[in-house]
């Protein structure tokens, strides 16, 4: 079920570790690189191979916002919508990115480039409003450089 490669580099994470349990959120990681999300079977694979029960993992997995459990797009947009960022627009910028994607939050465009998301923080709030996409940070958005950030990503 998983490749040699992600096999590897999964071993990679647990070398550093106490216990093979510390490494679960680096190994999921490792799955959602190669995958794009983390399956339900994966996420057996690689609790079995980390000594913990499907369930712990899964209590892991669904707890850090950056780790998928059912498929997303090719892109994954994610839109701070911290304090900081409502001050300074939010909610317009949201609005457009609804109306550019076609979808809201937490919804995939129908030809599968871009997952919409949002997030509680990205750490850019002198720079707000603010989003990533993929792993990316945009900064100090306006309706026009959303639409020349979604142009990049076509």
């Amino acid at each position: 079920m998983l490749t040699d490669d992600e096999r590897l580099a999964i071993e990679r994470e647990v070398e550093d570790c106490a216990h093979k349990r510390e490494a679960c959120v680096g190994a999921l990681r490792v799955i959602q690189r190669s995958r794009g999300w983390v399956s339900d079977d994966h996420l057996r694979v690689l609790a079995d191979m980390l000594d913990m029960t499907p369930e712990e993992l899964d209590s892991v997995a669904t707890f850090y916002p950056l780790i998928f459990r059912r498929p997303v797009g090719r892109h994954v947009i994610l839109v701070c919508d911290s304090a900081s960022c409502w001050v300074m627009g939010y909610e317009d910028l949201l609005r457009h990115l609804q109306s550019r994607l076609g979808v809201g939050l937490g919804g995939t465009t129908s030809d599968g480039r871009f997952t919409f998301l949002p997030v509680a923080c990205l750490g850019a709030c002198d720079h707000a409003p603010s989003m990533m996409v993929d792993d990316e940070l945009h900064m100090d958005l306006t309706k026009e450089k959303i639409n020349d950030i979604l142009q990049r990503y076509a």
